[in-house]
């Protein structure tokens, strides 16, 4: 499975892709930033990173695109910057029939490491040790953006299915499947967990 990770953001939109095999071994494939100058319209902007993300999601051709879930910042500037271009990855995906999954920063950060408060440092590590890779991509926004995409073949609901999901559950998988299910309970409504 070819999973297309999307970090949004107006100016840097990380865009990194893994491939998920058996016993979901994960694989480096590719991984950039789209960059769009704050001095240009937001419109033309937006224009920029859609079609970055087009050309990305036809030359990768995903089976699925994992973007992170947009929510409530102090900066609301920032907030509808970043929910704009989530906007632009999940239409370029969508014309495609290619499906969408939205993760939160948690459920990456929980995938990854196994604590959902680990620090952006610990998460870099952990993608560079599951991707064998020598050094961090940079900036932040392109190891975010493979990180998302990580993180939906690794959670309980991404590349594997039924028993077999069940027999290759890390530690880390099972405490977030205990955690989610915790949750819906509380709070009575399945979320999308």
């Amino acid at each position: 499975m070819i999973i297309l990770g999307v970090d949004p953001g107006l100016t840097r939109c990380g865009v990194g892709v893994v491939e998920a095999g058996a016993s979901r071994r994960l694989s480096f494939i590719h991984v950039d930033v789209i960059r769009t100058s704050p001095d240009t319209s937001q419109d033309l902007r937006l224009l920029s990173i859609y079609n970055g993300l087009v050309d990305k999601v036809e030359r990768f051709v995903p089976d699925t695109v994992s973007i992170e879930r947009v929510f409530a910042q102090a900066n609301r500037n920032t907030v509808l910057g970043t929910a704009q271009a989530a906007g632009m990855a999940m239409l370029a995906a969508a014309q495609r029939g290619i499906p969408v999954a939205l993760h939160t920063p948690t459920e990456v950060k929980l995938a990854i490491t196994g604590n959902g408060k680990a620090d952006k440092v610990q998460v870099e590590r952990m993608v560079m040790r599951i991707l064998n890779l020598s050094e961090m991509p940079t900036p932040p926004d392109a190891a975010d953006a493979l990180a998302q995409a990580m993180c939906h073949a690794l959670r309980p609901a991404g590349a594997l299915q039924g028993g077999e999901r069940e027999q290759h559950l890390t530690a880390a998988q099972r405490q977030w499947a205990v955690a989610a299910q915790r949750a819906k309970h509380r709070r009575g409504v399945d979320r999308g967990m």
